[in-house]
């Protein structure tokens, strides 16, 4: 069974909220620069509900594909898009809390990438395990 768009939703919201926010208390004192805990998970906040339009458009496009599904790698790659839309967010003072060009990119990167890297590799690997029918309910956590 292929995630569903509301399951693709729910899981991604679920491990922004948890994972992303585990990851965000751990990592921010150590990122470069010291931006506070208020602009890491404002960013985290940034990356959630640009995410869910992200998925409105993946979802469009998937409406081409036989599948209707990435490829496994396909859905890594789409952290580049992703990251720079938030990226320029963030840059440009559009993320409620954030003063333009105050967080560098160097910080924002580590964040990003970590996040996203640590929640991919839990969503196509472990998490299988604790929720075993999550892929044959569409990819819906509830």
């Amino acid at each position: 069974m292929l995630p569903t768009l509301n399951g693709r939703l729910q899981t991604r919201v679920f491990m922004l909220v948890v994972l992303g926010g585990l990851i965000t208390l751990v990592l921010t004192p150590l990122l470069p620069g010291r931006p506070g805990y208020g602009t890491t998970f404002a960013i985290l906040a940034t990356v959630l509900v640009a995410g869910i339009g992200w998925e409105l458009v993946y979802h469009g496009i998937q409406q081409f594909r036989w599948e209707k599904d990435w490829p496994t790698m396909f859905g890594l790659l789409t952290a580049v898009n992703e990251g720079a839309l938030v990226w320029l967010l963030v840059d440009v003072g559009a993320v409620p809390g954030i003063e333009a060009n105050s967080v560098g990119f160097g910080a924002f990167l580590i964040d990003f990438v970590v996040i996203w890297l640590v929640i991919w590799v839990w969503t196509n690997g472990p998490m299988r395990v604790p929720f075993i029918r999550w892929r044959f309910f569409g990819g819906r956590i509830v």
